[in-house]
């Protein structure tokens, strides 16, 4: 606590004196004690056995520091005093002239440097009483720092302020300095279940936590309602930095308590490096932005580098995402459809929705490409509505050309669920489409479910009840197992096409696929093979009793017109057939 600053009373300031000679400590503590405005407190310790001791487990205000007094090297001294010193302010007092001194000490750390020549007991105190009266502002700015993140307090100002402050001092001492930004996943969840003030209540918690993780140098502030950045002043290298995060992330592994309330979160966390990564503010919080993007490209907390690599694809990235955005208004997504092909009869049960992108210069961007972007923007939440609005216009097609029973598949995405209004949009699209639903399918991802499983499943169940299916897609390349997915609504498994690829390459491959065919079954649900491409995938796949298949030994992906002529060309063979 800060204390009083009445002219009528006397502050104690404790003060850490490294000397080695015991007429020195006498003649600073001469000096010092004819101050009237503060009643020194000194410790003398005079050799480096009992310094590391004593600058690290006892409590003191300021360290004055005898420049005679070091292991080899002032500066590399200096430099341990104000780490392993908790940042204490260092009064450092040498022989030579303080203009040709106190810029090198400064720059390294010290709090001031005063020359023994010119020394004498005003000077001496007043040096001190200025750097015990800075910590005192800084302590009290960084509690008050506290008490906003607390509240809630948001104020970017003082955030860009704080980082361009820490950015001179690195510049001038030549250190590395660490920016992370902090999001945390999913937090408006938090904030409709347990309301906003318990959601503040919640970063005011999380907050202390991470606190206790960091030095006093290092400076912690809320910058948006989900997102805290940490600025780590002089750090020495990557591992240094890597060292930090890991702290924070273990923090993240245990649930915070808000009122009684156990609530698990987890974070994705962005780091960008000075001078690596950008030399200004903006820059650094932007590259740290792109970095915390990236990691949320793994489930759970986890954190990623700003890097060289990540700085070239960036701006591409960016650009890709600018004309993603136009091409959802103007018209140039495009839905491609690949037949699934039933087993026994070998007739079209359905197809999976395809999305395309016919880019303004001409190209056919591939799905791989700007799927990820539509992901890390976020646009894959109104372009997956809009997919599944045009399946259900082409379903409606489809019944009244004569294919009424045709299936149709979409892909929804993980990030489909971090809409709250995701069953009550797909809802509207149907009921306006007036579509038969029993023949709309929804493809879910195992990382879709695990995102959030209780939200997934209440949706699952909304939307099962209005007649729509569900598949999982990419079976086997995940975590999950049928048997705990057998309390979901889902009526068809799909296995992945690496799986079936391997087919007569890989004994592994067949039994795999041997296991997953019969417990889908044994739990009801039908089976597809992706990525059938040969005769003896097919023959194998019959032979196990595969419901149906999808790949190029039947068709491409194509256009929705292109479709229609497929299916009438196996209409006519049929009837030729017969």
């Amino acid at each position: 606590m800060t204390e009083t600053m009445d002219p009528m009373i006397l502050s104690t300031v404790r003060i850490l004196v490294l000397v080695p000679e015991h007429t020195d400590y006498l003649w600073y503590g001469a000096l010092l004690r004819n101050n009237y405005e503060m009643t020194p407190d000194l410790t003398w310790c005079p050799d480096l056995a009992d310094c590391e001791d004593l600058v690290g487990n006892a409590r003191f205000d300021v360290i004055l520091w005898d420049c005679v007094l070091h292991g080899g090297s002032e500066l590399a001294f200096l430099q341990y005093l104000t780490v392993a010193g908790d940042d204490k302010p260092v009064l450092a007092v040498g022989s030579e002239a303080e203009r040709l001194r106190a810029p090198e000490m400064i720059i390294n750390g010290a709090a001031d440097y005063l020359s023994k020549g010119d020394l004498n007991a005003w000077a001496l105190s007043r040096a001190v009483r200025c750097v015990w009266y800075r910590q005192q502002v800084l302590d009290s700015a960084q509690g008050q720092l506290s008490r906003e993140v607390a509240s809630g307090f948001i104020n970017r100002d003082l955030f860009f302020d704080r980082l361009r402050q820490a950015l001179l001092r690195a510049e001038r001492g030549e250190h590395r300095l660490a920016l992370l930004h902090i999001n945390l996943d999913d937090f408006r969840t938090v904030n409709e279940s347990l309301g906003y003030q318990l959601g503040d209540q919640l970063m005011l918690n999380l907050a202390d936590r991470l606190r206790k993780a960091l030095r006093r140098v290092d400076s912690l502030m809320r910058i948006g309602g989900d997102e805290l950045a940490i600025i780590v002043e002089k750090v020495e290298d990557s591992l240094d930095i890597t060292q930090v995060i890991r702290k924070l992330v273990h923090i993240f592994a245990e649930p915070i308590i808000v009122e009684g309330h156990s609530v698990a979160v987890s974070a994705s966390l962005g780091v960008a490096t000075y001078p690596e990564a950008g030399d200004s503010p903006e820059t650094l919080l932007r590259r740290a932005n792109r970095a915390m993007f990236e990691a949320k490209r793994d489930t759970g907390t986890s954190y990623r580098f700003y890097n060289r690599q990540l700085h070239v694809t960036a701006g591409r990235q960016l650009k890709l995402e600018s004309d993603l955005r136009n091409a959802l208004r103007g018209g140039e997504l495009e839905l491609y459809y690949q037949p699934r092909v039933d087993l026994v009869t070998e007739e079209v049960r359905g197809v999976e929705c395809l999305l395309r992108w016919n880019h303004p210069d001409g190209t056919l961007v591939p799905p791989d490409e700007f799927i990820p972007a539509a992901e890390r923007s976020g646009l894959i939440v109104p372009i997956g509505y809009w997919v599944i609005e045009q399946a259900c216009q082409r379903l409606r097609e489809a019944a009244e050309r004569g294919y009424p029973g045709l299936v149709f598949a979409v892909n929804l995405s993980f990030r489909q669920f971090h809409d709250r209004k995701m069953t009550e949009t797909i809802f509207r699209i149907i009921y306006n489409a007036n579509v038969d639903t029993s023949l709309l399918e929804l493809e879910l991802t195992e990382s879709a479910m695990m995102h959030d499983p209780e939200y997934a499943q209440r949706c699952l169940r909304e939307l099962n009840q209005l007649g729509i299916s569900f598949a999982l897609d990419d079976f086997g390349t995940g975590f999950s197992s049928l048997s705990n997915l057998q309390h979901l609504p889902i009526s068809l498994v799909k296995i992945d096409k690496s799986f079936v690829q391997e087919l007569g390459v890989s004994a592994d491959a067949e039994h795999i696929i041997r296991a997953i065919i019969s417990l889908s079954h044994s739990l009801q649900m039908s089976v597809v093979a992706e990525g059938v491409e040969t005769e003896g995938q097919f023959d194998f796949l019959r032979q196990q009793h595969c419901d149906e298949v999808q790949g190029y030994y039947f068709a491409r992906p194509m256009p929705w017109q292109q479709l229609i002529d497929f299916l009438e060309g196996r209409n006519r063979l049929a009837c030729l057939k017969q």
